[in-house]
This record gives structure tokens, sequence and C-alpha cells, in this order.
């Protein structure tokens, strides 16, 4: 398991596992193209044999990041793959001067939310109807210092 950072050739790669991943909103090239062309992204993805397995990314501005995406190939799931890209993306946030993370997930979902609380973020507060299906998001947070 090779872990690297994104590469411009990279995007649609992940833009197709975005469909995999977020069949109801993913990010699309140009949408991960501009994160990644902002100046304030990081992303981080795992290889293995030159196929991507896993991959997240994070912005930061200041001393503050923000979790964006973080997602792993269905037949690699439960293997440690999003462990170790969430290490890298607070490792990387870390190292631009970040103090603390959050992010944003869905209320329904309990396997994020599990792995989430597991790796130190605690719920800051809701954001009502904030999905466009209309549910709410909680949004976790996480002291990098």
């Amino acid at each position: 398991m090779n872990g690297r950072l994104w590469t411009y050739e990279d995007l649609n790669v992940i833009a197709a596992m975005e469909q995999e991943n977020f069949p109801a909103e993913p990010w699309n090239v140009r949408m991960l193209a501009e994160s990644f062309l902002s100046g304030r992204f990081i992303g981080v993805l795992l290889e293995e044999e030159g196929t991507v397995t896993a991959y997240g990314g994070v912005g930061v501005v200041e001393d503050e990041a923000e979790l964006d995406r973080i997602a792993t190939a269905e037949m690699f799931r439960r293997c440690g793959r999003g462990q170790r890209v969430l290490e890298d993306l607070i490792e990387a946030a870390r190292t631009r001067g970040a103090r603390r993370m959050f992010l944003e997930v869905r209320v329904s979902n309990t396997p994020a939310l599990m792995f989430y609380l597991k790796n130190g973020f605690t719920g800051a507060y809701a954001r009502p109807r904030y999905y466009p299906d209309g549910e709410d998001a909680l949004v976790m947070k996480k002291e990098l210092i």
C-alpha cells in the first residue's frame, strides 16, 4: 500500500470513485480540479499495484482544516485504508499549521460517525437540511494540537 499526494492526472480516477462512493452527490472532475488547484487543498491517496484504493482531501485556511472527502473503494473497505488516509490528512494539515479540523457528516451515516468518533472527533453542532435531499449534517471537530 503506497500513500502519496494527488496529482492532476489522478482526478479522473478519483471522479470515477466519487460516483461509486457518493452516488447522490459526487464531485466531478471540474469540482475536484477547482479544489486541487486552489492552493489550500491537500489530497492524499493510497495506491496498490497502480490502482487507487482510497483517497481523501482536506482544505486548510490559516489554523483550521476542513475534511472535504474521504472514501475507500468498496472491495477495500474495513481494512484500515480509510484510517491511513485520515492519519495522513491530519498530519498534512498539521504541517500546514492547522490546529483544528472540522467535517460534516450525514446524521444517518452511522459507520462514518463511528469512524470519526473513534478518531477523536466530537459533535460540535447540527446543520439542519444541509444535504440536497433535506437530511441534516452533524458538524464534527477535532483539536490537532
